[in-house]
């Protein structure tokens, strides 16, 4: 759930949530906890890559100026956490001790809706890391963070260069909530959903006779 920078029970230091565009939040707000957010980054970022560095930079640096804090993620904080990666790569630099919370994952529930083992090969990836793959993977994939239509934009962009304008993809929206959405449609269709956010990611199936 979540990366605690020290080692202190929640309430008793400032709670900042990587995004406040999650269901759990309002639970947080009906039990009167206080947090801020860095919503505010994703717009100021020029790509993912800084967004998450500013945020774990940012950490630190309140980290070091305020002491304890909590930093919570959408789910595991060991999937698909870019940020948590980056602040267990510079916390020691910036003299922050670093304690890491477990949580359950999106995926536990994917692999249920789509009937999927990930045994049989599956890769998850930020939509940004997309862009650099230069063969069509022998896996299936999961794609995280298709957070805006202009993210889903240049994911299908990528993946049409590798799979082709037909090639079927499902998309996943609200997972686990009562609204949960799973659609399958061909990847040119992709940025033309209505329902792009923070809760948006995208299954790519391994090609056929695959192993």
């Amino acid at each position: 759930m979540g990366v605690n920078l020290a080692n202190c029970e929640m309430g008793a230091m400032p709670v900042l949530l990587r995004t406040r565009i999650h269901p759990t939040v309002a639970a947080l707000e009906e039990a009167g906890v206080a947090f801020t957010s860095y919503d505010g980054f994703y717009e100021r970022a020029e790509d993912f890559e800084d967004l998450y560095a500013a945020i774990a930079r940012d950490l630190l640096a309140r980290a070091r100026a305020e002491g304890n804090l909590l930093y919570a993620v959408p789910g595991s904080p060991l999937v698909a956490e870019r940020t948590v990666v980056l602040l267990r790569d510079m916390a020691p630099g910036a003299g922050v001790e670093l304690e890491i919370l477990p949580g359950m994952s999106f995926v536990e529930v994917m692999y249920a809706r789509l009937g999927i083992d990930p045994i049989d090969g599956l890769s998850i990836m930020d939509a940004e890391d997309v862009s650099r793959l230069r063969e069509r993977p022998w896996q299936s994939l999961v794609i995280t963070q298709v957070y805006r239509r202009q993210v889903a934009s240049e994911v299908k962009l990528a993946l049409m260069e590798l799979y082709g304008d037909e090639y079927e993809v499902t998309y996943i929206h609200n997972l686990a909530l009562p609204d949960e959405s799973l659609r399958s449609m061909p990847l040119y269709e992709l940025d033309r959903q209505p329902d792009i956010d923070h809760l948006t990611t995208l299954f790519v199936p391994a090609p056929p006779g695959q192993p």
